[in-house]
């Protein structure tokens, strides 16, 4: 990881949110900043070998904005790991646990051809449940998932060793100590 502190002086922390003791790592402050979010994407890109993957996935919603702008600078297709209820055509889901609550994703069953290699992207890695989720709902359709890219990690909330162990490597441009 680079030292990208331009980036990390853009990102604001909102203390007690969604729940009290959370310290939650809002990057709406560097989208804001056109020039920052273009070196966002940029320096995201340069971490991935765009040859080692077909697709890029992205996790609702912010992922969107991440994994969007990668694939249009990539020319790759994206995949849309959504919330429940939000695909038109047959879906597959996969419930989840979150650092404070629950969830559940869902995508097409046919966003997927059996082999292709996707690169998963988030906006924040903390616990891991939902990069997690990701993956395997990836791979129960067939996705070969061994790389995930993010903003941010939470370091201390184990997300990153808990995709490594799943095979995955993860890959931030900037990490924040605490939760």
């Amino acid at each position: 990881m680079t030292d990208n502190q331009d980036l990390i002086d853009l990102v604001r922390t909102i203390p007690d949110y969604p729940k009290p003791g959370i310290q939650f790592r809002d990057i709406s402050t560097l989208l804001l900043n056109g020039p920052a979010f273009c070196q966002t994407i940029d320096r995201m890109i340069a971490l991935v070998d765009p040859e080692s993957f077909d697709l890029i996935a992205g996790i609702e919603a912010r992922g969107f904005i991440v994994s969007a702008a990668m694939s249009y600078a990539l020319e790759k297709g994206k995949v849309m790991l959504r919330k429940p209820g939000k695909l038109p055509g047959k879906a597959v889901s996969i419930d989840y646990a979150l650092e404070y609550g629950s969830d559940r994703i869902e995508m097409h069953v046919d966003a997927i051809q059996p082999g292709q290699r996707v690169l998963l992207v988030d906006d924040l890695l903390a616990t891991g449940g939902t990069a997690m989720a990701g993956t395997q709902l990836l791979r129960d359709q067939g996705a070969l998932v061994d790389q995930a890219l993010f903003i941010v990690d939470l370091p201390d909330l184990g997300g990153a060793g808990k995709l490594a162990a799943a095979g995955v490597k993860p890959m931030a441009l900037m990490a924040f100590a605490g939760d």
